[in-house]
């Protein structure tokens, strides 16, 4: 499956929930996650996206980091089934907060 393919999924994924996933390009900065995502709640998730057996630049673990120093909550996502696992967690979570 390609890089491609995976973040096709995880947009699919988070706006078929209703949340928004943004394609983030920061010119000028490199490193930046593949997307971010926002959810009900306030929950806002960077996550990078990588083919099976691609690797997180120096660039993008140094952009990780500082995210994570900020409270931020970063996924590193490389197959099919991550995302899934990250749709079932963190989206449908956010989503079961708001049910009464």
């Amino acid at each position: 499956m390609l890089e491609k393919d995976i973040e096709a999924r995880l947009k699919r994924g988070v706006e078929q929930a209703g949340g928004l996933c943004l394609k983030w390009v920061s010119p000028g900065c490199t490193g930046v996650m593949d997307r971010i995502v926002l959810l009900p709640g306030g929950k806002v998730i960077f996550v990078e996206l990588k083919k099976p057996g691609g690797r997180l630049s120096p660039r993008q673990k140094l952009m990780a980091t500082k995210l994570l120093g900020l409270s931020m909550t970063v996924c590193h996502l490389w197959n099919a089934a991550q995302v899934d696992d990250f749709l079932e967690r963190e989206v449908k979570r956010a989503y079961a907060v708001r049910t009464p």
